[in-house]
């Protein structure tokens, strides 16, 4: 009988988080070993992809350097500017590279694409090659929320349940997040503490910025904070695997897809001035499939399955492309 093996696979890493994360969160739910490969552009990416081609042309020469065969069976990327890269090679493999690309990457060449991964607030229609997703994929398994869990069980220890996590994000390209929005969170949260009989786990972001102090003035519950910038360890992952709920602001998908990988209940605090209409569609989602709720002061019990994006694409992926005979 033939050996069977996993099929080669690389990923096209970028310098945005976000791309990054969500990559690596759909190739280790797959399980394959990989080749990471790192991107750097040129001033020609920020040309629209009609333009680009199926090219290696927006690319630095140390980040071409790599692209050389022998050319993976299958490539993972997301975001626009991966594309082009991701097609040349499909090309230069004779059409017989996979492509799962995550995120819409326009119409030029779309049909090179073989899985194209979309969040369905993003509203992209249906087409053969298209999976609607829920959310943005993520690195966050159960496994890893119960490991960060244990490391910092006994630091909460002494902390009135139940455990509220806040997670603050704050100003994002089109919104800010004023003083006022920050006092107005800080105020229900606490109320929520107070009334619950339990503590407030609280982390702000670099977004959050000036508004910080505003809504850290208002929490008078017992409460553990971290604030953006602080030494030492973010117990950010240990957070959501150890609250009775979840608090988040809605100003961020991949804050909200993760905050729903929590098997505890999920509260979106989501003012009209601080959430762009594709936060606004997310959350209708969102609430719709039970993994959350708005955030209206109170806090109660209930249940969901964690969100888990990433495993649904790599079972996708894994269903479309059989292991190998070696």
């Amino acid at each position: 009988m033939a050996e069977t093996r996993t099929p080669s696979l690389w990923l096209l890493l970028d310098d945005r988080a976000g791309n990054r994360a969500q990559v690596l969160g759909v190739a280790e739910a797959l399980g394959w070993p990989f080749l990471a490969q790192e991107l750097s552009y040129t001033a020609i990416a920020a040309l629209p992809n009609s333009f680009v081609g199926a090219s290696f042309n927006g690319l630095t020469p140390s980040a071409r350097a790599n692209l050389v065969p022998p050319w993976p069976e299958v490539v993972i990327a997301a975001g626009r500017r991966t594309a082009p890269a991701a097609r040349s090679i499909k090309e230069r493999n004779g059409g017989r590279t996979f492509l799962c690309q995550l995120m819409h990457p326009g119409p030029s060449g779309v049909e090179d694409f073989d899985l194209i991964a979309v969040p369905r607030h993003d509203r992209i229609p249906d087409a053969p090659n298209v999976l609607q997703i829920t959310g943005a994929p993520h690195r966050i398994t159960a496994r890893r929320l119960e490991e960060e869990g244990a490391k910092w069980r006994e630091r909460f220890a002494s902390l009135p349940r139940p455990w509220i996590a806040l997670i603050v994000g704050g100003t994002n390209k089109r919104r800010i997040f004023t003083e006022a929005m920050a006092r107005e969170l800080g105020a229900a949260a606490d109320r929520a503490a107070k009334e619950a009989g339990g503590s407030l786990l609280i982390t702000t972001s670099r977004r959050t910025g000036d508004a910080a102090p505003a809504l850290y003035a208002e929490i008078t519950a017992p409460h553990f904070a971290f604030r953006w910038g602080d030494a030492g360890d973010n117990p950010y992952f240990a957070y959501l695997g150890l609250a009775d709920a979840v608090v988040v602001t809605g100003d961020s998908v991949s804050m909200c897809s993760e905050a729903c990988a929590s098997p505890a209940p999920v509260y979106i605090h989501a003012p009209k001035a601080l959430v762009a209409q594709k936060h606004v569609l997310l959350h209708r989602d969102l609430y719709a499939q039970g993994y959350a709720r708005p955030f209206e002061g109170r806090i109660e019990a209930w249940s969901h399955p964690p969100l888990n994006a990433a495993g649904e694409i790599a079972a996708a992926l894994e269903g479309a492309v059989p292991a190998g005979g070696g």
